[in-house]
């Protein structure tokens, strides 16, 4: 217990390899409901973003991940709070022009963002970022 606040905190403040880590072993624990709000509590989504947007090959391709599974797994509160923290237009950059591995978890969290009803600004959103061809 208690390990969610400071793996925020590498990924955030770590250096190039605890942020990679960090970012992986958040992906992992968003596997678990319980560990999502505590992610998004302890303030984890914007230090992934960021990651996404300007960080090395691994820490995109681990962060894409972990924001996919909290966008996958926490239902449309996270995937809204993601999309407030401009997390869509680096995870279409990345889904256009990432490593095979960025693509692959950046189109799933793309997916996820626009999935169910309620989610029609995301859908939007990622359309006019230029998200739709990446995904075809």
């Amino acid at each position: 217990a208690g390990g969610i606040a400071p793996l925020v905190a590498l990924a955030r403040d770590g250096t190039d390899g605890q942020q990679v880590h960090a970012a992986w072993a958040l992906a992992n624990l968003a596997i678990n409901a319980d560990n999502q709000v505590a992610i998004a509590k302890a303030g984890g989504i914007a230090p992934l973003v960021a990651l996404a947007r300007g960080g090395s090959d691994g820490q995109k391709e681990e962060a894409a991940g972990a924001l996919y599974f909290l966008a996958r797994y926490s239902g449309e509160e996270n995937q809204a709070a993601i999309a407030r923290a401009g997390g869509i237009a680096p995870l279409v950059a990345l889904a256009r022009g990432g490593t095979d591995g960025q693509k692959e978890q950046a189109a799933g969290a793309l997916a996820e963002l626009a999935a169910g009803s309620l989610n029609d600004d995301n859908k939007v959103a990622i359309a006019r970022a230029g998200g739709i061809a990446p995904l075809v």
